[in-house]
């Protein structure tokens, strides 16, 4: 029986790839390690906590004896790890939090790993989730390939592309079976409501202000988070020991147009007439080292691995929209409290 080690699977991309293993694969034993921040609710996975395939552990993946020791227990064939600090903003507020979780945190699942697997016989797999904003920034035209040199920005694509030259190194330097995929904007359900869609959707909902970052020209690759795990399957099942794989949406969007078709459909589900929200956009300073474009060539998954997006934008963003408004309770538990707080820090004065 497989022992797959996902970190991170109490929050917004790990509970949906914690989801697909545990319903997909009754024979592995899912183990669910998330710290609970701000970010980790394991109301995202009460669907799934009673299956027999599944056990969650709270600890800190900066806390490296605490590592070695959960390794040394359970005995991982395979580690899925997705516990990082992710938000932009965060990150120009505290660099340090992200240094430490998403680069020493990932040294020191590695250094668990080299240790615990040197002897071991066994199909062994360490699988490092990253971003496409290790790459930097785009012109209007190209997109990234798993060859573009890492050109970060900001203290958070700075703390992944670290993260990604670790994983890299051990892999070259002790042997560690590896393999690498760096996504795009992900959205839909279970997102905290920091980033731009969920938090765009309950701003709309209750008619509060839309904060747009300078002219709200910069452009993202949008790809629904159930694809995004169904790729992460994908990589770690078919994947190339040693190799990166680009997991991207084919769906560019400039923020003020994502925003317009957000303002459109959350106003048409809530029987308001058409354009009523639009007055809500407020354009802010623009965000420190903002790159203006991401866009990802992902043709090696699909050429390689045979993955590729099914999911059609509109139909995405409608769903999207659809979980939000029905699922008033949880947006309310997690933009309580401290969240409150954090918000008004950040958009308030701008």
């Amino acid at each position: 029986m497989k022992k797959i080690l996902i970190t991170g699977g109490a929050g917004f991309i790990g509970s949906h790839v914690v989801r697909l293993f545990v319903k997909k694969y009754p024979e592995y034993t899912i183990y669910n390690l998330d710290k609970l921040t701000y970010a980790g609710n394991l109301e995202n996975l009460t669907d799934i906590e009673k299956y027999p395939n599944y056990h969650f552990i709270k600890a800190d993946i900066v806390d490296g004896n605490k590592m070695f020791e959960l390794f040394q227990q359970y005995q991982f064939d395979g580690v899925i790890h997705l516990a990082a600090e992710s938000h932009v903003d965060r990150s120009i507020e505290n660099p340090m939090e992200f240094i430490m979780t998403n680069v020493v945190g990932t040294v020191n699942l590695l250094n668990a790993a080299r240790k615990i697997w040197k002897d071991s016989t066994g199909k062994k797999m360490f699988y490092h989730v990253s971003t496409d904003e290790v790459y930097g920034s785009l012109g209007e035209t190209g997109a990234f390939t798993e060859t573009t040199p890492y050109m970060p920005h900001s203290p958070y694509s700075a703390s992944k592309a670290s993260s990604d030259h670790f994983v890299r190194a051990y892999h070259d330097t002790y042997g560690i079976p590896i393999v690498i995929s760096n996504c795009s904007n992900n959205y839909g359900p279970n997102q905290f409501p920091e980033k731009l869609i969920p938090l765009f959707i309950n701003n709309i909902k209750h008619q509060k202000k839309l904060p747009v970052y300078g002219q709200g020209i910069n452009v993202r690759d949008w790809l629904h988070v159930e694809e995004h795990a169904t790729a992460i399957d994908t990589i770690f099942h078919k994947g190339k020991i040693g190799e990166t794989y680009n997991i991207g949406g084919n769906n560019e969007w400039k923020n003020i147009d994502l925003i317009k078709k957000l303002i459109e459909i959350v106003d048409r589900k809530l029987g308001r007439p058409d354009g009523t929200s639009l007055s809500l956009i407020t354009y802010v300073t623009d965000r420190a080292g903002h790159d203006l474009r991401y866009a990802i060539d992902a043709s090696k998954l699909k050429n390689e691995l045979g993955w590729e997006p099914k999911i059609k934008f509109t139909e995405g963003f409608e769903t999207t929209v659809e979980w939000y408004l029905a699922n008033e309770k949880w947006l309310e538990n997690v933009t309580s409290g401290s969240y409150q707080e954090y918000y008004r820090k950040m958009y308030d004065n701008r």
